[in-house]
């Protein structure tokens, strides 16, 4: 039987008016050392968002997303950040931010394959 491997991840949530501090749970991101794993998950419900907040921007949303995938995958297409470091980028993600785009406070746990765990945490949380 494989070994339990760390993994860290948080809950990717748009929060249309920070002042208000309501949001909407949209992604999933991982990060596990072992695995050199880091990755995002995400999925917009264009009606469910379109009631949350009707005056959203769906294109900004949309790409403020995509930015979160490509820093995870690094090289140039993640600019800056996505040049760092695997752990640094996961915590550039995931550091505190007044923005529409916020995560959740980082969360622990163990598994034996980081891609399955980010689609079971992406389907219990998100879907």
């Amino acid at each position: 039987m494989q070994g339990k491997h760390l993994f860290e991840y948080a809950v990717i949530r748009v929060v249309p008016r920070v002042e208000r501090e309501e949001f909407m749970n949209v992604g999933v991101i991982l990060y596990c050392r072992d695995q050199g794993f880091l990755h995002s998950l995400f999925n917009i419900d264009h009606n469910r968002l379109q009631a949350f907040a009707a005056d959203l921007d769906m294109q900004e949303l949309q790409e403020r997303l995509q930015a979160f995938e490509r820093i995870c995958c690094g090289r140039k297409e993640g600019g800056r950040i996505g040049e760092l470091g695997i752990a640094e980028r996961f915590r550039w993600l995931t550091a505190a931010r007044s923005t529409i785009v916020q995560t959740s406070p980082v969360h622990p746990g163990l598994c034996t394959n980081a891609s399955e765990m980010l689609d079971h945490l992406f389907r219990q949380l998100v879907l």
